[in-house]
């Protein structure tokens, strides 16, 4: 581990290998970078709050080997903490033969991750487990939950903070320059731009994880698209429709998952998300458009790529975005009883999602290293259920000389 090492990024992720790098090297110096004025102000605190149990994940990939030990760290981490999280339970249902063929391979995976307790029920078992949901059948995960991810990103940044992290809020990294034996930080103000030295970094930035892997002299690949994924909540006396987690079978001929219901922590059960392409980068409404990133979108071969694969996808999307009631109507295919005016409009977030060259999703977490610079350039869902297991990850690959290793 290096003295002096700068984590840029400050939501889930980035704050969890603040932690780590300071529980595993207590007389390191860490300073962590957010660009906005509080910690976990964009994905980590704009998601529905599902802790993942690892159902769909390709065995033995990134994203299944770190999301099933991430389950255990944030389980235990919240447990200390005294952090609510409530395993409601999760079940995938299966509208029709062709997705309730689909469901065994699906447990399959999840079997093959270790995930348990995972199950196949039927239409009568469902209605025990959801009385209100109708399906041919159902995969039933009892241990998936829920937790505030932001309120567990605030408990360890206290943590790092206590081992002697500097959390610097409003501080934008605009440069990363290595120079051999160490890199220059450049970050800019409301008072203006300066620079530091540090021995090692790691680039953990959601959103901008594209850019500032450019700046770090990585290729532009894979690029970052923002789409937004927009909310409906239930009203409150109609939360009870759902006792736990009521989710689609995911469609391998689509890239996103689609309308499902998922009650939070705090008691409101949202119904969504949809996707649809963001007009900028943290353009968490119709309003909000960056000319810069749509400039960058249209002149991105890899999105025209994507677009060509998946235009009916997006149509779809689109206009559940613009219509209550076709987005009601994706929900009540699995609780008939959702009204239009059953519910209110939600929250929105921005999902990350980095593409391929040839337009295709990365599908896996990505890392990427330029000489003493970890950047971590694809970190979608479940990102924030892996985010211990992530920071081990990568503070395992930074050794006391500032070099990295695979």
């Amino acid at each position: 581990m290096t003295d002096r090492v700068a984590v840029v990024g400050g939501g889930i992720v980035g704050v969890a290998i603040a932690r780590e790098i300071l529980t595993r090297r207590p007389d390191a110096q860490v300073t962590l970078f957010e660009k906005e004025d509080r910690l976990a102000a964009h994905q980590t605190g704009r998601n529905s709050g599902v802790v993942h149990a690892g159902l769909y994940y390709q065995p033995g990939s990134n994203k299944a080997v770190l999301c099933r030990r991430g389950v255990g760290l944030l389980e235990e981490f919240c447990a200390q903490r005294g952090i609510r999280r409530v395993e409601c339970g999760k079940v995938l249902v299966a509208l029709d033969d062709t997705e309730r063929a689909r469901l065994g391979d699906i447990e399959e995976r999840a079997l093959a991750n270790g995930v348990p307790g995972v199950r196949t029920i039927g239409p009568e078992e469902l209605r025990e487990i959801e009385p209100h949901v109708r399906g041919v059948a159902a995969l039933h995960s009892p241990t998936t939950s829920i937790v505030d991810f932001a309120e567990v990103t605030k408990a360890l940044a206290a943590d790092a903070v206590t081992a002697g992290a500097k959390v610097l809020l409003g501080q934008e990294v605009i440069g990363l320059r290595s120079t051999g034996a160490e890199v220059l930080v450049t970050a800019r103000t409301a008072g203006g731009s300066y620079q530091e030295a540090f021995d090692q970094v790691v680039a953990c930035g959601g959103l901008q994880s594209d850019r500032l892997a450019e700046l770090a002299g990585d290729g532009p690949e894979p690029v970052i698209m923002p789409f937004r994924g927009e909310y409906y909540a239930l009203k409150p006396a109609r939360r009870g429709l759902v006792n736990g987690l009521v989710y689609p079978v995911p469609d391998p001929r689509y890239p996103f998952l689609g309308v499902h219901i998922t009650p939070r922590v705090d008691g409101e059960v949202l119904v969504g998300p949809n996707a649809v392409l963001a007009l900028a980068r943290e353009g968490y409404t119709w309003r909000t458009a960056s000319v810069r990133d749509v400039a960058e979108i249209a002149r991105t071969p890899a999105f025209w790529r994507f677009a060509r694969q998946h235009w009916r996808t997006g149509i779809r999307e689109m206009y559940g975005s613009l219509s209550k009631r076709r987005f009601v109507a994706a929900a009540r295919a699995y609780v008939p009883e959702i009204g239009d005016d059953d519910v209110v409009p939600g929250t929105a977030g921005i999902r990350a999602q980095a593409l391929e060259a040839d337009g295709a999703l990365v599908d896996d977490f990505r890392i990427s290293i330029r000489d003493r610079i970890v950047l971590l350039r694809n970190a979608p869902s479940p990102a924030a259920t892996s985010a211990l297991a992530i920071a081990e990850h990568i503070v395992s690959m930074i050794a006391d000389d500032g070099s990295v290793g695979e």
